[in-house]
């Protein structure tokens, strides 16, 4: 029997009673830890599973762990240091091309990166006029507005210094044999490296023996705010053109499609990606462009032509002067070097800019042999607008 006033000095539970409700609560704590379990279970495995995808989905974005590449796509903005790890990777060209053709923006990704410029050099070995260039990229390290890529001849291993912007900046690298299909992968090669780089949205070819005509802030300026990409790409119908098409392409590539053009060029990362991802063009190239069918003077473009020319100006951000004849561009020695010469390029021609006709069309300027060192950098600081 159960009093109703628990506050009674009389208060008594019926022992019978007492022990039934000690079982029925035993009963339910036994009856409810399967339950219990079952739920911890489903708990841990449902973690797991959202643990799990996250991690495959932020895997999936980062490159093969056998590589070093300083463009690894990182989100740290704050950070106001430049990259400096060096670009050494084990790739071989097809899983690099491949690679590189599927690397977009992450439109989903907070980081605001700066837009970089990558300065692509083709050489043979050292840089003679590198610190022409030390000069050009002076004041920028920590701007992250650009990146460099240096391919050199494999055999030539010599490091510059570690304060150099040229420090463990080179790529893997294969022989490079002028006119050759060769020369055609050094530049997708080249192309393929940087677009691993997410920041990187221009790429601009460049020789040992080009020359800076303006300084950093200019060319940047002049790069970035362009609507268009710049490859040389016309209809030659001389000899040294059209003589040069092999009817063995037809029908993939056709005469009235066969463009030519200097290969020294800047593409945006749209183009660049496209370039980077053909592979049936290229092939037909590779097979039926060889000298005096010189690929890398009319693979590209005659690409950009067929099938991207709203996106090109066709035309060269590089001067290079033939006039002289022959095979080969006229080579700058010490005695050719002067103010006037360096104007007469900077402001001596007339080309159309996003709508607008203007006088500065040539950014760059080569061949400049390794003698036209002293007398580029006296000139530097008044002419170019570069610092000691």
């Amino acid at each position: 029997m159960l009093f109703l006033n628990p506050a009674s000095k009389h208060f008594k539970v019926h022992p019978q009673r007492l022990e039934m409700k000690v079982m029925m609560m035993r009963e339910a704590r036994e009856y409810c830890k399967p339950c219990i379990v079952s739920l911890l279970l489903l708990f841990i495995s449902l973690s797991g599973v959202i643990l799990g995808s996250h991690l495959i989905r932020h895997l999936t974005r980062l490159p093969s762990l056998d590589m070093k590449l300083s463009s690894s796509p990182s989100c740290n903005c704050s950070s106001g240091s430049s990259v400096s790890d060096d670009l050494w990777h084990t790739m071989e060209d097809e899983e690099l091309l491949q690679r590189a053709s599927m690397v977009v923006h992450d439109k989903d990704s907070d980081c605001q990166r700066p837009e970089k410029v990558a300065f692509l050099f083709l050489t043979r070995g050292r840089l003679p006029l590198g610190p022409l260039w030390e000069m050009f990229f002076i004041g920028q390290e920590k701007k992250l507005f650009y990146s460099i890529y240096v391919h050199p001849s494999p055999e030539f291993t010599e490091e510059p210094p570690k304060n150099s912007v040229f420090f463990r900046r080179r790529i893997p690298s294969k022989a490079v044999e002028w006119g050759r299909t060769s020369m055609v992968d050094a530049e997708r090669r080249l192309l393929a490296n940087a677009l691993l780089d997410l920041s990187n949205q221009h790429f601009i070819l460049l020789s040992e023996t080009c020359i800076p005509l303006f300084n950093f802030s200019i060319v940047y300026q002049y790069i970035t705010k362009s609507s268009l990409s710049f490859l040389s790409s016309y209809d030659d119908p001389k000899k040294t053109g059209r003589g040069r098409y092999n009817k063995l392409m037809m029908p993939v590539v056709t005469l009235q499609q066969w463009r030519k053009g200097s290969q020294w060029f800047h593409l945006q990362r749209k183009l660049a990606i496209e370039v980077v991802s053909d592979h049936r063009y290229y092939l037909v190239f590779k097979q039926h462009c060889r000298p005096p069918c010189y690929m890398d003077e009319h693979y590209l473009p005659t690409l950009v032509t067929m099938f991207f020319p709203e996106c090109n100006s066709n035309r060269s951000i590089t001067f290079v002067d033939w006039s002289r004849g022959g095979s080969h561009p006229v080579t700058f020695k010490h005695r050719d070097v002067s103010e006037k010469l360096l104007q007469s390029i900077r402001h001596g021609s007339n080309c159309i800019y996003n709508g607008h006709r203007t006088t500065l069309c040539f950014l760059f300027a080569r061949k400049f042999d390794h003698s036209t060192l002293g007398p580029l950098v006296k000139i530097a600081p008044t002419i170019l607008g570069l610092d000691l």
